[in-house]
């Protein structure tokens, strides 16, 4: 496994277990996923990005700012690979100071991550991201040749897990 990943993904498992620790309560609204409706917007960075367009399944373009495109019927369809905004927020307002610790200090870890392997930093909207990964066209080499062009693909930061 590309060492780059396994740090995002251990970073996803720390910040699952602070949440789960925290224990705040979600009503199962799907608010969190409905950005205009409820007044946030979802960022994600560049690394947390490549891991959801991994195994994301396809998505209608454009992406808005409106909401979260693998919200389906109420439930995500993109749980495992979601990034860490879908991980920590949640409507619960007892939680409130916990979730703005646990998201300051995941960031903060990605953050050292992107310095230490010299990435750079890319920090925006998840439309944004979705957006452009169309745009770019899929990445598609001679080993993942059954990938159809309208598929997702990963952008070149994070490598896919090989074998």
């Amino acid at each position: 496994m590309n060492e780059v990943r396994r740090k995002v993904l251990s970073i996803y498992a720390e910040a699952d277990a602070a949440v789960a620790a925290a224990g705040p309560r979600c009503d199962a609204s799907g608010r969190c996923c409905r950005f205009t409706e409820y007044g946030h917007t979802l960022f994600i960075s560049h690394f947390e990005a490549e891991i959801l367009l991994e195994t994301a399944p396809p998505y209608s373009q454009p992406v808005t700012r409106d909401g979260c495109p693998f919200q389906i019927n109420g439930l995500c369809t993109a749980r495992e690979s979601r990034p860490l905004g879908c991980r920590i927020y949640f409507c619960d307002p007892t939680y409130t100071d916990r979730m703005v610790e646990i998201t300051e200090t995941a960031i903060a870890k990605l953050k050292a991550i992107a310095n230490e392997h010299d990435t750079g930093w890319n920090y925006a909207t998840l439309h944004h991201f979705l957006n452009a990964a169309r745009q770019q066209g899929p990445a598609v080499s001679p080993a993942d040749n059954m990938i159809p062009p309208d598929s997702r693909f990963s952008l070149p930061v994070v490598q896919p897990p090989t074998g």
